[in-house]
């Protein structure tokens, strides 16, 4: 699957569209879709993360500081913004990863990549959990309000506490993506081989 360089830009403007639709709710009726953006980019950007993982890192970033301070709230005061969320960058670089290691060993449609997506969907999904809600549990001061005491217990029973959700969400917008995916490829297989019978010779 070899892309020009217009469709990895017309595919990076999809994926910023798609962040930026649904991060700006949060916790709205429409979840956020950016762990499973950072997932696909890493799929179908393999090759590209020089600029293109910046970028929608910068874009997710400037999401946030919009929100928070169309809210009235200074962005440096807001309780997600502490030293924690820089850890937000390999995070999602966890995801991106884990997309580019699913591109890697793409063959085509089939069960094997079908069950590749589920595990490497799943493995950066939580190697990002952990990291993102590692770090702000450790060391957020946010986390330290009304009295509350760090313990390896009380992060393990918090990760519990958010870990289907976040998954689940994840693993929504992947199905999803992955329908596309494989509607595209048919359409593809499809346009190419009325193409062929056009130009078949007659005999």
């Amino acid at each position: 699957m070899s892309l020009t360089p217009l469709q990895r830009a017309g595919i990076f403007l999809i994926f910023a569209l798609a962040m930026t639709a649904t991060r700006v709710n949060h916790l709205a009726a429409l979840p956020d879709a950016s762990w499973a953006v950072f997932f696909a980019a890493g799929f179908y950007l393999r090759g590209s993360a020089r600029w293109a993982f910046p970028l929608l890192m910068a874009l997710a970033v400037l999401i946030d500081f919009f929100v928070i301070t169309g809210q009235g709230i200074d962005f440096w005061s807001h309780y997600c913004v502490s030293i924690a969320y820089w850890f937000l960058a390999p995070a999602y670089l966890a995801l991106w990863f884990g997309g580019s290691v699913l591109r890697r060993t793409y063959r085509g449609l089939g069960v094997r990549e079908l069950a590749l997506l589920g595990a490497c969907a799943i493995v950066a999904m939580t190697v990002s959990y952990v990291i993102s809600n590692g770090s702000y549990y450790w060391l957020s001061d946010t986390w330290m309000a009304g009295g509350k005491v760090r313990s390896f217990g009380g992060w393990i029973e918090n990760l519990g506490d958010w870990y289907v959700p976040y998954l689940r969400t994840t693993l929504m917008y992947v199905g999803i993506g992955a329908v596309l995916h494989v509607a595209t490829v048919f359409a593809a297989r499809s346009m190419g081989g009325a193409a062929s019978n056009a130009v078949r010779p007659v005999r």
